[in-house]
C-alpha cells in the first residue's frame, strides 16, 4: 500500500482545489472522489431516550483526514461497546467532503520525459478531509448519567486520534 503523505502538507484550510483554466474544456475536477474509510456515522441505539450528552469539540481550525475520523470512531466505539453493549448513541458530526490532491514529480534518469513539472500541476485525488472550524463539534455521545465517566474516557481516546487538540464537554 502507498505511504501516506505528511499531514503538514494538508492541515491548513485553503481554497478548494478546482482547476480554473482560460480554456472551458479544461475547467473540471479530475479524478472523482477518492475511496473513504469511514464506515458508519451513527453507532449504538439511536431511537432511545438518554439523559446526558457528551460532546467532543475542536479547539483549532484545520482539515481532518478520513482515516483519522475512522480511527477515532473505532477507538471510542470499541470502549463503549465493551462497557455498555448498545446502551449509547455515538454520532460523528463531520463529513470529509474536501478532496486532497498531489502532483507527484518524477526524479532520476529520464524524468524530464515523464513529468510535466508545474505546467499541468492540478494533481490526482489521493484522499479526502473534513474542514473543521474552531469550536465545531466533531463527535456527539448520548448516554445515561450513570455512564458519563466512561463516555468522557471514550471521547478522550478519540481526541488523541485527531490532528488538533479537542475539548470534551458534558451537557
Amino acid at each position: 500500500m502507498a505511504k501516506l503523505r505528511k499531514f503538514a502538507a494538508y492541515h491548513a484550510i485553503e481554497r478548494p482545489y478546482t482547476r480554473i483554466s482560460k480554456y472551458v474544456k479544461k475547467n473540471y475536477v479530475r479524478g472523482g472522489f477518492p475511496h473513504m474509510k469511514v464506515i458508519k456515522f451513527d453507532m449504538g441505539t439511536a431511537n432511545k431516550e438518554y439523559d446526558s450528552v457528551v460532546l467532543l469539540n475542536s479547539t483549532r481550525t484545520t482539515n481532518i483526514r478520513h482515516n483519522a475520523i475512522e480511527s477515532a470512531r473505532m477507538t471510542s466505539n470499541r470502549l463503549l461497546e465493551k462497557s455498555f453493549g448498545k446502551e449509547y448513541h455515538l454520532r460523528i458530526k463531520i463529513y470529509p467532503f474536501h478532496v486532497l490532491r498531489e502532483n507527484p514529480l518524477a526524479s532520476g534518469a529520464g524524468a524530464d520525459r515523464l513529468s510535466t513539472g508545474m505546467k499541468k500541476s492540478f494533481g490526482k485525488s489521493i484522499s479526502s478531509a473534513a474542514r473543521v472550524r474552531e469550536g465545531q463539534t466533531l463527535m456527539e455521545l448520548r448516554i445515561n448519567k450513570a455512564n458519563v465517566k466512561v463516555g468522557k474516557e471514550a471521547l478522550t481516546r478519540a481526541a488523541k486520534k485527531f490532528p488538533c487538540t479537542c475539548k470534551v464537554v458534558v451537557q
